[in-house]
């Protein structure tokens, strides 16, 4: 059984936290992955910082500029997590974008990855034809999932398709808007509502705009979690101390 297999067995609402590699400082990975450990986060979702990432909003773009001007790459995140899985136990998804990864090497990232134990990738500019077509061979490997992202403007038909070519999660994202955007909870559930009636073969974790309790209860009514990202960004930038701060941020969301 994997790790994701285990979390979702717990049949609890699951969350996933996420939090750029290399930010707030240089050497700041492994305290955050540790931090969210301790204080409640069932999977952790590291960013690798990009100079252009499209999908996220303000708040991850500046935490992703902070991350390189710190110094943080696919070399140094690998370097600086090697031995992570000595103390971590959780889930450790990599969230990037296609371009660094093919720089460094689409099979090597994979073959590295896969050797200090990360579980799962998520890459949002890559399609899925060219994913199916070139490089779910090679994820399937190195033992790894892969997870894609799903819209509110994404068919049925589409939904089942990167269902099927997903594993470990299905990522709905809550807006077709980038991350850290407040939706209102109606117009969410009734998005949510769709995912119940298409019998899918993975669970559905919920990201963009979730950052507190309210939210956070409220979507798990309908899926199996929520991804956390911006609001988690804005939790630590400025701390004095990233386990204290994480262990207010967490309180006020599972408390």
């Amino acid at each position: 059984m994997s790790r994701f297999q285990k979390i979702f067995a717990q049949q609890k609402p699951i969350l996933n936290v996420y939090c750029t590699a290399g930010f707030p400082h240089p050497d700041s990975t492994m305290d955050v992955m540790l931090a969210l450990q301790e204080f409640g986060a069932d999977m952790i979702e590291l960013g690798i910082p990009y100079s252009d990432p499209l999908a996220d909003g303000p708040v991850i773009q500046e935490s992703n500029a902070t991350a390189i001007k710190n110094g943080m790459s696919i070399q140094k995140l690998f370097a600086d997590i090697k031995s992570f899985r000595e103390k971590i136990h959780l889930p450790v998804i990599l969230m990037g974008y296609l371009n660094p990864v093919l720089q460094y090497g689409f099979e090597k990232f994979c073959q590295d990855a896969a050797a200090i134990g990360i579980d799962g990738m998520i890459i949002p500019d890559l399609p899925d034809a060219v994913f199916e077509k070139q490089y779910a061979p090679i994820i399937k490997k190195y033992k790894l999932d892969f997870i894609f992202l799903v819209t509110p403007e994404t068919t049925d038909e589409r939904i089942k398709k990167l269902d099927r070519l997903s594993s470990g999660f299905l990522y709905a994202v809550s807006s077709s808007a980038t991350t850290g955007n407040t939706n209102k909870l109606t117009s969410i559930n009734a998005y949510l509502q769709r995912f119940n009636a298409l019998s899918l073969h993975n669970p559905v974790l919920v990201g963009f705009g979730i950052g507190n309790k309210e939210m956070f209860m409220e979507v798990n009514k309908l899926v199996a979690g929520a991804i956390i990202g911006s609001a988690y960004i804005k939790a630590i930038r400025d701390a004095q101390n990233i386990n204290t701060a994480t262990k207010s941020f967490l309180s006020s969301i599972l408390g």
